[in-house]
């Protein structure tokens, strides 16, 4: 088994079909679209493929470190021109292809209108050991 991280962007990613901001989404669409994201991983769990998910709200900041005794640095709140992650999924499956699988049916989530977003998810394998300087 192999996990992938499936992230889910607000901007940055290539345009989805139904490019509908989600703050111009009725209630009842948010629902349906949250519903589906949690009967997919409840789906996943029971086929043991899921590890963990969290939706991410949009605010935020970059932080780094700026030298011994000095505060760290931000930068933000994010400009409208920063990419945004919106969730995460981390899953666990047999194969590339069967991550690709199911980040194709993540992406078919509704969204605006009730219709599948067909938003372009990112898939990025987890190493499965500590990184040496051979990987």
């Amino acid at each position: 088994m192999a996990k992938y991280l499936l992230l889910k962007h607000y901007r940055g990613a290539p345009a989805a079909v139904n490019d509908v901001a989600m703050d111009r989404w009725t209630p009842e669409e948010i629902d349906a679209h949250m519903a589906y994201m949690g009967d997919f991983a409840t789906k996943l769990g029971e086929t043991g493929e899921f590890v963990d998910g969290q939706a991410l709200r949009p605010e935020g900041a970059w932080v780094r470190y700026d030298g011994e005794g000095r505060p760290p640095v931000t930068d933000g709140p994010f400009p409208e021109t920063k990419d945004l992650i919106a969730g995460w999924m981390i899953i666990d499956v047999d194969s590339w292809d069967r991550a690709v699988e199911l980040a194709g049916e993540l992406s078919a989530a509704p969204g605006a209108g009730g219709k599948p977003i067909h938003e372009w998810l990112e898939v990025r394998p987890l190493f499965d050991a500590p990184p040496t300087s051979g990987d």
